[in-house]
């Protein structure tokens, strides 16, 4: 049997542990003030890692004073993420959407429309649609349960609803050429009112030598709160992969206009190993009262699913 260091022998809390501790619940209370503003806000939700890792070292090196200091980044996670894991207890709702990075390269469009149809959705947002593979997945919609379709560019949208005014929205960046067309709009005319949709495909996040590559991105971003700002309808769903998580900086002209959930960590990148949400349903006017993930498609990204209510 061993005893736990204390005072003045606890060295390796004092110099280690303890510090650890206070860096990381450092950076999850105060991440926004850290420079940069993608990576961080990406793997924010696992910094809640650390506090295994410090209990395993406070145990190994017998630190009473690194089991305290373990205390502080759990508190802090929980301030920031306990939310997320309350089940939503299955709350009303109006509309289910459905958003999916489909994938230039799925080997399976019909099964992937498939997959995505078991949750009875009324609105299906897909990107990186293909001309070629278009028609495939236009196929595999039932046209009686879903008559009504708009596509421009690699995105597409399926509807339940009549779409009125479909067009595509301009959010290609100035470094890009005018063969980039990755947006839409619509107006779906649903049994509770006219709604403004829109499917959005931000472009990718890349690292370089300076960090990560968001200049692209960011302008996007711009381009689309542009947009959703001048959106005449009181009531809108964004539907779309956003390269970036609802806390990226980089997003913020859109998410100081629009509101998702966050009930549920509903992680959709990599769909091997998903350590974030970058794929995203996101409203004004209406309430996102839950989001989760689907089973896996022939996509790298895995789709999600969110409950809107009025």
């Amino acid at each position: 049997m061993w005893i736990f260091a204390s005072g003045g022998r606890d060295r390796f809390g004092r110099l280690i542990l303890l510090p650890g501790a206070a860096l990381v619940a450092g950076l999850l209370l105060f991440h926004r003030f850290v420079p940069g503003g993608s990576l961080l806000p990406t793997f924010l939700p696992w910094l809640g890692m650390s506090v295994p890792a410090l209990l395993g070292l406070s145990v190994w090196r017998r630190s009473r004073l690194g089991l305290v200091a373990a205390v502080f980044p759990l508190v802090a996670w929980l301030v920031i993420f306990g939310g997320h894991l309350i089940p939503d207890g299955g709350k009303p709702h109006d509309l289910v959407a459905v958003q999916h990075n489909a994938s230039d390269e799925n080997p399976d469009p019909a099964g992937t429309v498939r997959a995505l149809l078991e949750t009875r959705p009324d609105l299906v947002a897909l990107e990186e649609i293909t001309p070629e593979a278009l028609p495939e997945y236009a196929a595999a919609f039932p046209a009686a349960d879903y008559p009504h379709r708009t596509a421009y560019g690699t995105v597409a949208l399926w509807s339940r609803y009549p779409l009125t005014e479909p067009g595509p929205l301009d959010i290609r960046p100035a470094a890009f050429g005018p063969d980039w067309n990755r947006g839409l709009r619509a107006v779906a005319r649903t049994p509770t009112g006219d709604i403004a949709v829109y499917v959005a495909h931000l472009p990718s996040v890349r690292p370089g030598p300076t960090g990560l590559g968001t200049r692209n991105r960011d302008d996007s971003a711009n381009r689309l709160a542009t947009a959703l700002r001048a959106e005449p309808n009181a009531d809108v769903i964004l539907l779309g992969d956003l390269n970036a998580t609802a806390g990226d900086r980089g997003l913020e002209p859109v998410t100081s206009l629009l509101r998702t959930d966050e009930s549920d960590f509903a992680f959709s990148f990599p769909a091997r190993l998903p350590i974030a949400r970058i794929d995203h349903v996101m409203t004004r006017g209406l309430t996102v009262t839950s989001v989760r993930t689907l089973h896996r498609t022939g996509s790298d990204h895995l789709p999600i699913v969110a409950h809107l209510s009025r």
